[in-house]
Order: C-alpha cells, then sequence, then structure tokens
C-alpha cells in the first residue's frame, strides 16, 4: 500500500481465523481452532490471537488465590445467571467437566479434587495451567500476537478489517512477540507484529469483560461486539464481588473473622429468593468471602433487595430463641456469649453481636428476658445487612451481563446477526458461581467457537 508523502504506510496482514483476547476462552478457541484443522488433507489455517495485554494470562494466574481453580466437579446450569439456564445447559453439555479434566490431563496438566468439589492442577501452581495452554497454542498452531489492542472491527466483502490501537503500535515496535510470564515462546505470522490491520476470514471475539481491569479487562468488547451488529443487556456490573458497608457499622470493627455463614436474599415484599452458605469474612469495608461473593450479583440485579445473615447456618430465629430458653431453664445455665462462642462464633463477634441485641455478655440465660432473648436470637440467626453497595469491577472476579445467548446459535457460537463473527467467554450474558465455574464457561464456549470458526472455514 502506498501512502502521501510524509504519512507511513500502513502495513497489512492476513489470517484465517483472528480470534481477538488471548485469556482462557481466547486460548481454548485457539487451540480447538488448530486442533480441528489437523485432519489429513486439510489445508493450512492461519490462526492469530490478538491481546493488548502485555504479558499474557493475568486472570489465569490470579485465579484461585494463584493456584487456578480450573472447574468444578459437578456443573450444570443452576450454577449461572444472566441468559436462559436452558441455553446454558446446552453449552455446558457440548463440553462438559469429564472432557475438561481429559483436556488438561492430554496436556500434561493433573487436576486434584478439594472437599468443596473444586479441582486444581496438582502442583497448585497457577502457572502450570497457563504454560501448558501456551504450549498447546504453539503445537496447534495458533499464533499469540501482543500486545496488540483491536482498536475497530468492521466487516467487509472478504470477512473482517481488524485495526490496531495507535497505544499498541508503539509499545510493539520493540517488542518480543509471545514469550509471556517467562513461558513458551510464539513467533508471530508474517507481517501481523507490525502490522496497522489484519484482514481475517473469520473472527472470534473473546475479549473478556470489566472485572480486574488490571489485567487488561476495560470493557472495550462490548463495543465491539456491537459495532458488529449486537446488542448487549442494559446493565453490565460487578460479579463476584466484596459489598461494602457503612465504616460505622459494628461488623466492619471486625475485620479479619472468618466463619461459615448463611447469606440470603429477599425482595422487598419479604420473599426468600436466594441464599448461599459458605466461608463468609469480615472485612474492614464490608463483606467478603464465597458467600458474599456468590450472592452478590443477585444482590445487586435485584431493585430494593434485603440481605440478611445468619451466623449459626441451619438455625432461625424461633429455634434459636428455644434452644436460649431451653439451656436458660437447666442449672447452671451459661452465659450469652459463651453459648454464642459454643455455637462456633469467634470470641470479639459474640460478644459484638450481644452488644448489638444489647444484651449483657456475661449474663447468664437465666436471666435473660423474652424480650432480650429474642433479640439476640434476631441478632444472631437474622441479622439485616446495611450494603451500602460493592468494590467495583476493579475487586470482582467476574462481570455480569453482556450479549444475549439468544444472539449466537448455540451449537458453534457463531453469531446470528454477523456471518462469520463467532463469541466466547465473559462477553456473553452468563456468569457462574464461584469454584471454577466461570472457567468451566470459557473452556467450553471457547472449545465450541474454535472448532466451529475452522469447519466454517470448510464450508466456503
Amino acid at each position: 500500500m502506498t501512502a502521501d508523502a510524509g504519512q507511513p504506510v500502513e502495513l497489512h496482514a492476513a489470517v484465517d481465523i483472528a480470534v481477538i483476547g488471548a485469556g482462557a476462552a481466547g486460548l481454548m478457541a485457539g487451540i480447538w481452532a488448530g486442533r480441528s484443522a489437523r485432519s489429513p488433507g486439510h489445508p493450512p489455517v492461519r490462526i492469530a490471537l490478538l491481546d493488548g495485554a502485555r504479558r499474557l494470562g493475568a486472570k489465569i494466574l490470579v485465579a484461585g488465590g494463584g493456584r487456578c481453580n480450573v472447574t468444578h466437579h459437578r456443573v450444570d446450569e443452576t450454577a449461572y445467571a444472566g441468559s436462559s439456564r436452558n441455553a446454558i445447559r446446552k453449552v455446558l453439555g457440548r463440553f462438559g467437566v469429564d472432557r475438561t479434566v481429559a483436556f488438561f490431563s492430554e496436556l500434561g496438566v493433573e487436576l486434584k479434587q478439594e472437599e468443596t468439589g473444586k479441582l486444581f492442577p496438582v502442583t497448585d501452581d497457577a502457572h502450570t495451567v497457563l504454560d501448558a495452554l501456551l504450549a498447546e497454542c504453539k503445537d496447534a498452531g495458533a499464533q499469540l500476537v501482543f500486545p496488540w489492542r483491536v482498536a475497530t472491527i468492521t466487516r467487509d466483502a472478504d470477512g473482517f478489517r481488524i485495526q490496531r490501537a495507535p497505544d499498541t503500535m508503539e509499545a510493539n515496535a520493540g517488542a518480543q512477540v509471545g514469550a509471556a510470564n517467562g513461558g513458551v515462546p510464539h513467533a508471530s505470522p508474517p507481517g501481523i507484529r507490525h502490522s496497522a490491520v489484519v484482514h481475517a476470514r473469520r473472527v472470534v471475539l473473546a475479549p473478556g469483560g470489566m472485572a480486574l481491569p488490571k489485567t487488561g479487562s476495560d470493557g472495550q468488547g462490548y463495543s465491539l461486539a456491537r459495532s458488529l451488529g449486537h446488542s448487549t443487556t442494559p446493565r453490565i456490573f460487578p460479579a463476584l464481588v466484596p459489598l461494602t458497608l457503612d465504616r460505622g457499622h459494628f461488623l466492619c470493627s471486625l475485620s479479619g473473622i472468618t466463619l461459615n455463614a448463611t447469606v440470603e436474599l429477599r425482595s422487598a415484599t419479604g420473599k426468600r429468593l436466594v441464599s448461599f452458605t459458605n466461608s463468609t469474612l469480615l472485612a474492614h469495608f464490608g463483606l467478603s468471602g464465597p458467600s458474599i461473593l456468590d450472592i452478590s450479583r443477585y444482590y445487586t440485579a435485584e431493585p430494593n433487595g434485603r440481605l440478611f445473615m445468619c451466623f449459626i447456618p441451619g438455625e432461625t430465629i424461633e429455634s434459636f430463641d428455644g434452644r436460649l430458653a431451653e439451656l436458660g431453664r437447666r442449672p447452671g445455665a451459661p452465659s450469652a456469649v459463651r453459648i454464642l462462642g459454643d455455637a462456633g462464633l469467634p470470641d470479639r463477634l459474640a460478644r459484638a453481636m450481644c452488644d448489638h441485641a444489647k444484651v449483657d455478655a456475661a449474663s447468664s440465660l437465666a436471666a435473660l428476658g423474652r424480650e432480650a432473648r429474642r433479640r439476640l436470637a434476631a441478632a444472631v440467626t437474622e441479622l439485616e445487612l446495611p450494603v451500602t453497595g460493592d468494590r467495583g469491577f476493579t475487586y470482582a472476579e467476574v462481570t455480569a451481563g453482556g450479549v444475549p445467548l439468544n444472539e449466537v446459535h448455540l451449537d458453534t457460537m457463531a453469531s446470528r446477526v454477523c456471518p462469520g463473527l463467532f463469541l466466547c467467554g465473559e462477553i456473553l450474558d452468563v456468569d457462574g458461581r464461584i469454584g471454577g465455574f466461570n472457567f468451566q464457561w470459557a473452556w467450553a464456549t471457547g472449545f465450541v467457537a474454535g472448532s466451529a470458526a475452522t469447519a466454517s472455514l470448510d464450508a466456503t
């Protein structure tokens, strides 16, 4: 291409399949696009994964406290929210947990199941997972190119014109493409590394969402999807995110306490909507831990919803009140703080709960009047949490909302509105519970989209 005097030449490159984003879903799509082209006599397929990050796999490396919770031993549609569960079930069925375990075993990554049902690599090191995926990309012929941030994608007669953002053009001039985290180096397809434009016959959109923006998830993928004719849900918001309380709330003064608790969401009319029982962390800003992260997206999505906590799972106001009354009738009845401690509450929390209920922690249960006893039972089993908000995308583990599943063909993840486009991963309106469910969604959708993208080339 010629340029006007004084203007730089805009370099172009061409591939068969461009995968936008090299996170979990994008890597999976690239691998299976390459694997699907391995059949004897199949013509070569040029595959490039374009990612704006300087170091790949940041979300994989931080997942599960640096161990990477690859999946869960039992995954079904009930663990997800967003689009219809029937649609989610159909997609998950294309690449289930057994296939995920077998796939990683083929890559040399053996998984172990913990008591919670979560599956981790036996090495307890997320680098094991990332390095295996990067190596398999190379073996499958899928080339990684980064930092190469996509600015725009436009449809043309031959496929797609992918324009690179100027900020990564300069950064890429002296970059070593493909040396991710000291892992496996990858050679770029000729011309892509320094190209301003990539032409692709097919595009797999796997840019992630907006959670953990320090890893490169800035929401640009939603703009790209909309520019290609897709819609996104009216709201896109943080999920699996810690919740905040007013700093003056007594629970904030108990920062550092972790215990098993039940959190329950109720509608404005009092209808019980959803509850989770799991480890719960009291923090200086409010609340965190698996139970809080799981319920956060439901709380955020429910107008005027109310959140309650039971510090003794399985107990209700009535049952615990009856328990306190029965103990109070016994000779040598224990003190209020002791019975809370016996029920599993740490001493600091037990005393704080007594103070909150306006009950003398040292007083014998026998001395408690009916109203005081009832206040203590209510505080311990049905404490309403005056949530002020959440900690935002900076601390969220996943994004809720996105492109509705009814805009893609569930058997291929191909767009219903833009021929040649496939979508996978977090950009879709599907988010799962904590525990490996969101990775399983990434593996399943990446497999379907990557395989189908290559198959669609054969059909043309």
